[in-house]
């Protein structure tokens, strides 16, 4: 089976929402949310990979964004908390939201795998009537 290929986006947080650009093509959005942003980004790289783009979908699209900007927009989301249940250090932690210092690959990968984490048990919850 053929793999699809992936499109990595860097996206920003701006006043009015978020920007997206591309280091390997000249694809540049914006969104006022992050379901807009991925939307025009796909409409974007629809446009840019003509007449190559008639299997896109966001499944082709990877987003990078910082801790300080996603936890900016995701205020939701207790730091601390998440900190404390991944068994890191809040006050490290806090650095890392803050942008005071950059975490290593390895905290990265253990701070996004905390992050799924919860978001699987979120999205498997209901509530009782």
């Amino acid at each position: 089976m053929k793999r699809k290929k992936r499109y990595k986006f860097i996206v920003e947080k701006t006043a009015t929402g978020f920007s997206a650009f591309s280091n390997d093509l000249p694809v540049f959005t914006t969104g006022k949310t992050m379901t807009e942003l991925q939307n025009n980004l796909l409409e974007a790289l629809e446009l840019a990979l003509e007449p190559d783009s008639q299997n896109l979908s966001s499944n082709n699209i990877e987003l990078e964004i910082d801790l300080k900007q996603f936890f900016q927009y995701y205020r939701v989301i207790n730091s601390k908390y998440l900190a404390e249940r991944i068994g890191m250090n809040p006050t490290l932690f806090s650095h890392y939201v803050n942008g005071h210092k950059k975490p290593s690959s390895k905290q990265t990968t253990r701070i996004l795998n905390g992050l799924n984490e919860v978001g699987r048990e979120l999205a498997n919850l209901q509530f009782v009537n």
